[in-house]
């Protein structure tokens, strides 16, 4: 079994609906298990202002997919939601990241896992320490470590 961690981000067509379904589709799934979710949080968007406030989680589940499957199933998710990759950093009615898969270090033209900016979100890191704040990164800092390092003064908890 693979632990996945995923970041869920929406701020298109009543974004807190958006996560709230994608993970109803995750929880209907029969090749994921122990999903558990945090909090959801309103943070600014990264990039262009010029567009609505986000509505982010971080998800955790078990599955036996491989990590390419992992990142397929996420994408048709967010196909389902209409997802248009628009510009760079964009609105969106759904994003779905991984985040991290076990301990694992993946480089692939389609995935790079840990993701390469997860650790300058604060939407990431702060959901991320409510679920697993102890958990042990490949760098050698746990998440609380690295939440004490960053910025969430834009989160509000929803």
């Amino acid at each position: 079994m693979n632990k996945v961690y995923i970041g869920l981000g929406s701020n298109l067509n009543n974004p807190l609906e958006q996560l709230e379904s994608a993970l109803k589709e995750l929880r209907d799934r029969t090749d994921i298990h122990n999903l558990s979710v945090s909090p959801f949080y309103s943070s600014k968007p990264v990039g262009p202002q010029d567009q609505p406030d986000f509505v982010n989680a971080v998800a955790m589940f078990s599955t036996t997919l491989k990590p390419i499957e992992i990142l397929d199933t996420l994408q048709a998710i967010e196909h389902s939601h209409h997802r248009v990759r628009e510009r760079h950093w964009g609105p969106r009615t759904l994003d779905l990241d991984i985040l991290l898969i076990n301990n694992d270090i993946i480089s692939l033209p389609r995935l790079t896992v840990p993701h390469p900016y997860m650790l300058e979100r604060g939407f990431v890191i702060k959901p991320l320490a409510d679920i697993t704040p102890q958990m042990l990164l490949s760098n050698g800092k746990t998440v609380e470590e690295h939440l004490h390092q960053i910025n969430t003064t834009d989160l509000v908890c929803l």
